[in-house]
């Protein structure tokens, strides 16, 4: 299918622009409005997405870390990677010479990863929740633009002069307490974003206890895109999403808040708006093993 360069910047411009292509990111690097993010990180490494960012990244990229940027402190309870006080991280955007409106166009925010969005997504729901629309992810992320022939960089860019005021969506997000109020309600629905031998407990490589949330249901987020990393169509959302009950209410958890986020992706391209995200998931909730 030809691209359409404009369709997305139309999207974009309406801050209802999910996934761009490649194509489309290489066309626009030299927009003033645009901001490009990296957000590659590895959690068994996890100095190495910043090492591979100075190694090369796309042209004029920053770069957001997943443990010191996108997350907050850990404590026992609120799970691995807790998020992360959105003035801290507003600082960093404005840094980014992001504006999130108030007088001035709402700049377009790219981000992307190497994960299959597993990291990026974590990002593009944060600017979701802090009231910026106008975020996409990259569709193939980094390996898809090197396998289009385009150029890496070196150069840190300079920082620039932006403007970012959070505006938060506390509707969005749900704590344990929530959880454990409202799993049961016929008007709710909790999806396990986690591969299914995790959801299943035959396999729990990180957290104390393997298993999951009673009641909920498994859509592992790598079915959100292909083996190469490239989004599914927005019709095969649509028919992942299919099966879902027809709730009112959906909460979205996964090991941490992070691939979980992924989930919260599809459902948006499935025209499947407002779930909630779980942030603790399953981290929190087994950190309280004697009491759930």
């Amino acid at each position: 299918m030809e691209l359409d360069g404009t369709l997305f910047s139309s999207a974009m411009a309406r801050g209802e622009c999910y996934i761009v292509p490649v194509a489309w990111l290489h066309n626009n690097l030299s927009d003033p409005r645009l901001v490009v993010i990296d957000c590659r990180f590895n959690l068994a490494a996890p100095q190495q997405g910043r090492q591979q960012y100075e190694t090369g990244h796309i042209p004029g990229a920053y770069f957001l870390d997943l443990n010191q940027d996108l997350s907050g402190p850990v404590h026992q309870h609120g799970g691995r990677h807790p998020l992360p006080d959105p003035n801290e991280l507003a600082k960093k955007l404005s840094c980014f010479g992001i504006y999130s409106g108030n007088g001035q166009e709402p700049s377009w925010v790219v981000v992307y990863d190497d994960s299959r969005f597993a990291f990026a997504s974590r990002l593009w729901w944060l600017l979701r929740y802090m009231g910026h629309d106008h975020v996409a992810v990259l569709d193939g992320g980094l390996s898809a633009w090197q396998q289009a022939g385009y150029a890496l960089s070196t150069v840190i860019p300079p920082w620039r002069s932006g403007h970012f005021v959070p505006r938060l969506r506390l509707d969005r997000v749900v704590d344990i307490e929530t959880v454990r109020q409202r799993k049961d309600l016929p008007s709710v629905v909790l999806i396990d974003s986690r591969e299914g031998e995790r959801y299943r407990g035959e396999w729990e490589p990180i957290d104390p206890i393997a298993g999951h949330i009673p009641g909920a249901l498994n859509y592992p987020w790598q079915d959100v895109t292909d083996a190469q990393g490239y989004a599914r169509s927005v019709l095969e959302q649509q028919q992942r999403w299919a099966t879902l009950p027809q709730h009112e209410e959906r909460i979205v958890y996964c090991g941490s808040g992070v691939t979980a986020c992924v989930n919260v992706l599809s459902l948006e391209m499935a025209g499947i708006s407002h779930s909630q995200l779980y942030v603790g998931s399953w981290s929190d909730w087994c950190s309280y093993r004697s009491e759930s």
